[in-house]
């Protein structure tokens, strides 16, 4: 039996927004496994769901470039939203964004790659950089897009700067039509995607383990209602539906009209555009989705500070 201690209980606390009791009873009944608590508290109905994203606590920048058929999305971190108000901060992001395109969504390669005008890598402008603001940063992640035909669009939101901000969208859209209005359509998507967080492009496309996982969930909140199998079954297909309808791009809801599904979006456009029009993949950065810099006490660190 693991030992579940506060820290654990508060995590599972934060993660689905249950009670304090509840949460120590799903963490011992999953002998203190996260992830099968919160299924565990979503099954008895303790819980909505758990968090998708982590908390954003991170400070920096996400910038984009596109270039005809190609487009990149780099992530660069720093420790206060200050930095990302410096001009020679700005001019950095921008300048990896650049280079991004010429990678392949290769953090390592972008890293190695030689920053223009400086005999330095990447990497090495990063610790120049660093030396230079006083404030730590790194280059966090990176993502690449391509299309046989059509056009790679983007959109950044919260900009400040062009193609500099809070969070950045590129997406792929394969068609023989015009193009000038396929990459009209491609930043109203790219909008969209900001706007709605699908996960996939297509049912096709949804992780297969993250299926999986819904389904179970959704199974036994359905058994709870005490219905027959084949009834049980019904309610979970249709649920499903409604996941996807969530989850994934084509299936999801057009924020801009607010009534048809993107996949009838894409199909009248194909009519517009004098061709058949496809998203073929798009990459959404969220600044410091996913990591977690913990909570402090200030009062504490002060009071450490003055007895130091």
């Amino acid at each position: 039996m693991a030992h579940i201690t506060a820290s654990l209980v508060k995590e599972l606390r934060d993660k689905t927004g249950a009670g304090m009791m509840d949460c120590k009873k799903a963490l011992a009944e999953s002998d203190g496994d996260i992830e099968v608590a919160v299924d565990w508290l979503r099954k008895k109905g303790l819980a909505a769901a758990a968090k998708k994203a982590g908390r954003t606590a991170a400070e920096g920048l996400v910038g984009v470039a596109t270039s005809g058929t190609a487009g990149a999305v780099v992530e660069v971190n720093s420790e206060t939203d200050f930095v990302a108000r410096n001009d020679t901060f700005q001019t950095f992001v921008a300048t990896l964004t650049e280079l991004a395109l010429g990678v392949d969504g290769d953090l390592e390669a972008l890293k190695a790659a030689a920053y223009p005008g400086t005999g330095r890598t990447v990497a090495e402008e990063t610790t120049h950089l660093i030396a230079t603001i006083g404030e730590n940063m790194g280059v966090r992640r990176v993502a690449h897009i391509t299309v046989p035909a059509g056009v790679v669009a983007s959109y950044v939101h919260n900009a400040v700067a062009p193609g500099l901000g809070k969070i950045g969208v590129i997406v792929g859209l394969q068609t023989e039509g015009d193009a000038e209005k396929a990459a009209a359509l491609g930043r109203q998507i790219a909008m969209h995607i900001a706007a709605a967080r699908p996960e996939a492009v297509s049912t096709d496309e949804v992780d297969a383990s993250a299926l999986d996982r819904e389904r179970a969930v959704l199974t036994e909140q359905a058994r709870a209602s005490g219905k027959p199998e084949n009834i049980i079954e019904k309610m979970v297909e249709g649920r499903l539906r409604k996941y996807y309808e969530e989850v994934v791009l084509l299936e999801q809801t057009w924020v801009i009209d607010g009534e048809t599904k993107v996949s009838k979006v894409l199909a009248a456009a194909a009519k517009d555009l004098g061709a058949p029009v496809t998203v073929t993949s798009f990459a959404r950065f969220n600044l410091g989705e996913g990591i977690d810099k913990g909570e402090s006490d200030f009062a504490a660190e002060v009071a450490a500070t003055l007895g130091g």
